[in-house]
Parts: structure tokens; C-alpha cells; sequence
């Protein structure tokens, strides 16, 4: 049983595992099993340049700052299940956890964080019920966002990035995944409000 799983290992599904697992030496997160199914063959980072996000050298590529964020999740908090190559199919709600199907494995976990991106191939039974037209798209492209509130689709289901309705950019979409990720620490703080920084000594 994890106690959250993140869906889709984009930009802002790999900030939100970062930031997760960095609250390791907290006392309310030290004993949190994470998870992260980083199936991403349609994520728009794989085919970007970024020239203009903060702290990323000029010209890097998306692809490759997608296998250093997989490095550096490993690396640094290798407690983060990380789960490749596979598709979640079905979310199924039970009393107290969800149910996550994919294409080859079954898992159990007490909160999702669906970070997957917005084109309206989007199909995962049990939240497709959640889906809308995307707001701050151009209609004709019929991107969909899962609706919410501040993150929250319904209880014990978040979503982060363009499928919270934000608008594709690199800085809003890790953004989005850092909300999400210090809302989730909040709750387990017992809703005190809670964030990750490292200090140098």
C-alpha cells in the first residue's frame, strides 16, 4: 500500500515526486511510501528547448531533462518507487484507498496525483467523469483539464500541471507539481501548513 502515487512523469509529476521524497527527514513524512509511474511517450517535454526557465542551461532539451529528473529522483530519493513502461488503465475507489490498474501491474495507494498531460486523448476509466474542456487553451485544439478546486478533484484525487487547467509552460507546470506536493505534506502534517527547503550549513 503506497500512501500516494503519482500518475504521469512530466514536468510538474516530477516535481511533485521530488519534492515528496525530499521531506524524507520529516518527522510526518519519514515513513511515507511514494510512487511514481513515469510513462510519459506523449509528454510535450520530450520534443521541447528550453531557452527561457530559470535555473536550466539555454538549448537544454526536454528529453533530457526528463532522464536527468529521473537520475536525480533515483539518486537522491531512491525510497521513491519509480515505474516505467507502464499505462494506468482504471482507477477504482475504495473505502479508504484507490485501486490503480495498469497495463501490467495492479497498486493500492491512499492518494493519487494525476499529472498527465491535457489533449483529450486522455482515458482512464474512473476519471473520465472528472473530465472539461480545458480553460485557458484555444478551444479548437480540444485540450481537457480534470475539474477541481486549488488542485483537489475529489477526495484523495489531485491533479497537477496543463491538467489542472494551467497553460503549458515549463515554470507553471513544476509549479503546479510543487502546490500539489506541499498540499499532500500538509495533510500529512496534520494540516499544518508545511514545505521542503535544503540550507547550506
Amino acid at each position: 500500500m503506497l500512501d500516494v502515487l503519482v500518475i504521469g512523469g512530466g514536468v510538474a509529476g516530477m516535481q511533485c515526486a521530488l519534492i515528496l521524497g525530499s521531506a524524507k527527514s520529516k518527522e510526518f513524512a519519514k515513513d511515507k511510501k511514494i510512487g511514481i509511474i513515469a510513462h510519459q511517450k506523449a509528454s510535450h517535454l520530450q520534443s521541447a528547448e528550453l531557452n527561457n526557465a530559470i535555473g536550466i542551461a539555454p538549448g537544454t532539451s526536454g528529453l533530457d531533462l526528463l532522464n536527468a529528473s529521473k537520475k536525480h529522483l533515483a539518486d537522491l530519493y531512491p525510497h521513491v518507487l519509480q515505474i516505467e513502461n507502464e499505462k494506468v488503465l482504471k482507477v477504482e475507489k475504495d473505502l479508504n484507498h484507490f485501486t490503480i490498474f495498469t497495463n501490467k501491474n495492479r497498486y493500492t495507494s491512499k492518494l493519487i496525483i494525476v499529472a498527465l498531460g491535457y489533449t483529450n486523448f486522455f482515458n482512464i476509466e474512473g476519471l473520465n467523469q472528472y473530465l472539461e474542456p480545458h480553460e485557458l487553451s484555444n478551444r479548437e485544439k480540444e485540450r481537457v483539464q480534470l475539474k477541481n478546486t486549488n488542485h483537489l478533484v475529489a477526495e484523495g484525487i489531485y491533479v497537477a500541471g496543463t491538467l489542472a487547467g494551467w497553460r503549458s509552460q515549463f515554470a507553471i507546470a513544476a509549479g503546479s507539481g510543487a502546490q500539489v506536493a506541499t498540499d499532500i505534506l500538509t495533510l500529512w502534517n496534520n494540516g499544518k501548513h508545511a514545505h521542503v527547503h535544503d540550507k547550506l550549513v
